[in-house]
């Protein structure tokens, strides 16, 4: 079996860690099941293009109980968990090309050894994979039945696509659902990434001015969790609503121009390309610290930061270099502005990915099921598999809700009825 993974001797680690998600991830268990018995994806040939993670492990356990043929790649240089990769691999059987800290080089040709199984699905988290098949790989895109999206800019991205005409074939917007954003992105993203900032610099975030840059789900997310830890915390965004309301929400609200003059932590939450540049880097204070929890390493502008600093020293700490300024002052730099949750941390608990990804799976079998049936566009979860997976975590978590009764039914489907 071909595979390309750090160091088979750490499979036993990663074992470890896989069942333990595996215990706070009691409503993919169930997919994975119902998945063993009736095996739908069932000789189908997968590519995944994920951050491979305990969690993701357990997602890609799902999928081969299914009978789906899979081969497993990582979304970033930096997610990999090492341990992890080679438990895949030694213990599962499945062929994995992930290596935390991998180069460029060897990340494209990681992509491209997925690619090359020749899937009839994929499975992407930030579109590389999809945008490298479409534009490389003209002979598998007639074969793609489908693909799910698992995160934001990904979905920004094949949006792009298909108002372009360049999208082949269908995607699910996985990252769009419910049982996604409104969790994993929020509860997820926010702890995860406060928890990468604080490994990373082991820095006390009560008393702090915490500039959070953008304010969607994720950026919530981490806004409400630096500031219950006592953080002042502000916000840049450029969407009046969202504007609207993070002061609402009683956060300051500042261009980043106004903010990088009082922020101590900023930290890069929007799928946005240079959100933090060098004008605002010049008038930040001795001490800055930069940290990145979008997909991409671009929301700070690295080669600007690069071409003004007059010196440089790498790995002052782990994940943490120094960059310092004409003017003297220092500026650090976290995991070389990759996800922070991930290339500092081990990402989102599995608690909520356990949502996440029983959707993901979930969303897998509604594409093949309805193989040549659907649209190319990009595609919204259907409400059924929401209903579900909302359903069986809140059983998973002892809690019981209401059901309307006959009389509240007709009276929300009616129009006759007033006051």
């Amino acid at each position: 079996m071909k595979h390309d993974i750090k160091d088979m001797a750490l499979a036993g680690e990663g074992k470890r860690r896989i069942e333990w998600a595996d215990r706070d991830m009691p409503v993919l268990a169930q997919v994975r099941e119902r998945f063993a018995k009736e095996k739908p994806l069932q000789g189908r040939k997968m590519s995944a293009c994920l951050h491979v993670t305990a969690e993701t492990a357990n997602l890609a356990r799902t999928l081969q109980a299914g009978g789906a043929d899979l081969v497993l790649c990582a979304s970033n240089p930096l997610s990999t968990q090492d341990d992890v990769s080679a438990s895949l691999v030694k213990d599962y059987g499945l062929p994995v090309f992930a290596i935390k800290g991998e180069d460029e080089k060897t990340y494209y040709e990681h992509i491209r050894a997925a690619i090359e199984h020749g899937p009839v699905v994929t499975m992407d988290d930030g579109a590389d994979l999809v945008s490298n098949i479409h534009f490389d790989y003209p002979e598998i895109v007639k074969n793609v039945i489908g693909s799910m999206e698992e995160t934001t800019t990904g979905v920004i991205r094949l949006r792009a696509m298909a108002r372009d005409g360049a999208l082949k074939f269908p995607v699910i917007a996985v990252n769009d659902a419910k049982t996604k954003n409104l969790f994993d992105n929020r509860y997820g993203t926010g702890q995860s990434t406060v928890d990468g900032i604080i490994r990373a610099t082991d820095i006390l975030l009560a008393g702090k001015n915490v500039v959070a840059a953008g304010y969607g789900w994720c950026g919530k997310g981490f806004a409400t969790r630096c500031k219950g830890m006592g953080a002042n915390v502000i916000v840049a965004e450029v969407d009046p609503i969202r504007a609207i309301e993070a002061a609402m929400d009683g956060f300051q609200v500042m261009p980043m121009a106004q903010a990088a003059k009082v922020g101590d932590l900023f930290c890069t939450l929007t799928g946005d390309i240079n959100v933090i540049r060098p004008e605002h880097m010049q008038t930040m204070k001795d001490g800055a610290i930069l940290a990145n929890s979008g997909h991409f390493n671009v929301e700070i502008d690295i080669p600007g930061l690069e071409k003004i600093a007059k010196a440089n020293r790498p790995d002052v700490r782990r994940f943490v270099d120094e960059y310092t300024l004409p003017n003297g002052n220092r500026i650090y730099l976290l995991a070389d502005g990759r996800l922070i949750n991930l290339a500092a941390a081990e990402g989102h608990p599995a608690s909520v990915m356990d949502m996440s990804f029983a959707t993901q799976a979930l969303a897998t079998e509604w594409v093949v099921k309805n193989a040549g049936m659907l649209e190319v566009k990009v595609h919204d979860v259907p409400d059924e598999i929401e209903d579900w997976v909302a359903k069986l975590k809140l059983q998973s978590m002892g809690i019981e809700i209401d059901v309307l009764t006959e009389e509240q039914k007709n009276y929300l489907a009616s129009w006759k009825m007033g006051t």
